[in-house]
């Protein structure tokens, strides 16, 4: 690539992540959230603390050592850090480091 190239890529990139951050002010500065947005509000944590405990069991086999333990214990400790702080962010957030923490260091 040349330098005029890497310079386009740079210019379109800088237009892209600019045009990311302003779309939620240019189009939603209205007071009130389209129907849409407001059901993606409030059903799309439970679909991604689903989809991460379906990939977090998807490969067990739990007849073999350790059972899944590991799983088990991040899975359980993520419903538990839910169930007391009702934080979908802070669960999924501390929930994932806890369970990446169990897979790499035991």
């Amino acid at each position: 690539m040349s330098n005029y190239e890497i310079y386009i890529a740079i210019i379109i990139m800088a237009l892209i992540n600019l045009f990311t951050r302003v779309f939620p002010f240019l189009f939603f500065s209205k007071k009130e959230l389209p129907k849409s947005l407001e059901f993606i509000e409030k059903f799309f944590p439970p679909v991604i603390m689903t989809i991460l405990i379906v990939y977090t069991l998807k490969d067990i086999d739990f007849s073999l050592y350790p059972y899944g333990t590991k799983e088990l214990t991040g899975i359980i400790f993520t419903a538990v850090l839910h169930f007391t702080l009702k934080n979908y962010l802070i669960s999924i957030f501390f929930g994932t480091i806890f369970y990446m923490g169990l897979v790499q260091y035991l």
